[in-house]
């Protein structure tokens, strides 16, 4: 890559991984972001490689004819006046996954979804790095880890599993996994996406670049999702927890086969509920295709505890156990941790207003759902769900705060209480990793047990 000029827009993690990065290839960067000096860590040291760090306002005054790309942060809409502007320009614009890909000689294996994305990710990952003799795998991406980061040290033995979200899939070029994965695709970030076709448009640019001697593992669990594997050139290695297909990984008889190769029980998942089964197919898959043994598998998949905000076991006491899934930021996610349990449950949940009803929780709330503490916007949205599934006791809350000695009240020894908010988290929190995090704080302080380390 010879680049001269570019700038980078946004100043989080990625972008500041990207700067830095570019300003060694030998480019001249500029870094643009709304944000004020205080909000950027890594400000005197990016001025201190020669970036230039405009800070405080975003026009689309700051280009000029000499930028030769734009790396933008997958979550700044192309209606922004800077991004917009830069299209009228023809500068190119890509985002920070797709500056990693064109860096490094690592064989890149992607991964998206509505859910499941991280912790499939992290499965793969594990699986990977199990009683590997050569090279070393990598997580990056969506998941937290600038994906320059990575890629500046990875080399051609090593592998980098991507967590790729739809922002970050729109901004792509050429970025070509010799593996991507489909977990699933619902209706998410609209808003941003407009439609759902866009969205679905969006995570499908995953496999747009693979050619025959790809392979797209795809969750043929609705006919939709069977439908968009016809999209792709690559080799469509299926996983089916329905059993709907027998050509890559699928369950039969609670147990786990890889075209028909016993792996696995399915009740030595470690992780509860069917959703983490669909993650663990899904990575089954990956592992399968690089060879990974299946004495790895199992050992991988009955030790892991989850992803932290992900159906996260946090903790037992009293003969009550806590998961934190704060990560449940969309109803079908809250669906997936609900029906993971047969034991009774109480449920803390709510967050930001979308516009949208939890009718399609009635069914789940209804299995063994004994009581819902309702928080933030939504509260009384919820509510009306856990009234019409006959949720015998329902408490409404101003914040978790309140809500978490509510739910330890309600509950009993033998009881699940969950945090699974099936809502976005900025009415109250910045993200939903801070949600998660005040939840657990206040479980430790009821209960004076340590977290269980993941």
């Amino acid at each position: 890559m010879q680049i001269k000029k570019v700038l980078v827009l946004g100043a989080g993690k990625s972008g500041t991984n990207a700067a830095k990065l570019l300003i060694k290839m030998g480019a001249k960067v500029t870094l643009n972001d709304r944000k004020n000096k205080s909000e950027v860590p890594e400000y005197d040291s990016l001025v201190a490689d020669n970036v230039n760090v405009i800070l405080g306002k975003q026009d689309a005054s700051i280009l000029d004819d000499d930028f030769d790309l734009m790396v933008k942060n997958p979550g700044i809409p192309y209606d922004n006046p800077v991004v917009e502007k830069a299209e009228q320009m023809d500068i190119p614009i890509i985002v920070e996954v797709q500056l990693a890909s064109e860096i490094t000689d690592a064989e890149l294996i992607g991964v998206t979804g509505s859910n499941g994305k991280t912790t499939t990710t992290t499965m793969i990952n594990k699986m990977l790095n199990a009683n590997r003799t050569s090279g070393k795998s990598y997580v990056a991406g969506n998941i937290g880890v600038p994906a320059t980061q990575v890629a500046a040290n990875a080399g051609s033995k090593d592998s980098i599993v991507m967590e790729l979200s739809s922002f970050m899939l729109l901004g792509i070029t050429s970025l070509h996994p010799h593996i991507a994965v489909l977990t699933n695709i619902f209706s998410n970030h609209l808003d941003y996406h407009k439609t759902r076709e866009n969205y679905v448009n969006a995570k499908m640019n995953i496999t747009k670049n693979q050619d025959e001697n790809d392979y797209f593992v795809v969750n043929f669990d609705t006919a939709e999702w069977r439908d968009l594997s016809k999209r792709s050139k690559a080799q469509v290695v299926p996983f089916s927890r329905k059993g709907n297909s027998k050509l890559g990984a699928y369950v039969q008889n609670d147990k786990i086969y890889f075209k028909s190769e016993y792996v696995m029980d399915v009740k030595d998942i470690k992780l509860p509920g069917e959703q983490n089964v669909e993650n663990a197919l899904a990575a089954i898959a990956v592992a399968k295709i690089k060879g990974v043994d299946n004495n790895s598998i199992k050992s991988v998949l009955s030790k892991f505890n989850g992803v932290r905000h992900r159906v996260q076991y946090v903790l037992e006491a009293d003969g009550r156990k806590i998961y934190n899934d704060s990560k449940a930021t969309d109803i079908e996610a809250t669906q997936m941790a609900l029906n993971g349990f047969d034991e009774p449950i109480v449920l803390l949940a709510g967050g930001l207003d979308r516009g949208y009803k939890f009718d399609k929780l009635v069914p789940n709330l209804s299995k063994n759902v004994k009581a819902v503490v309702l928080f933030g916007e939504t509260k009384h949205l919820l509510k009306d769900a856990a009234e019409k599934a006959g949720v015998e006791n329902i408490k409404l809350v101003d914040n978790i705060d309140q809500a978490v000695p509510i739910a330890y009240k309600f509950s009993e020894p033998g009881d699940v209480i969950l945090l699974s908010p099936a809502n976005a988290s900025w009415d109250q929190f910045n993200t939903f990793e801070e949600r998660g995090d005040r939840f657990i704080h206040d479980i430790k302080k009821i209960t004076g047990v340590k977290e269980v380390k993941q």
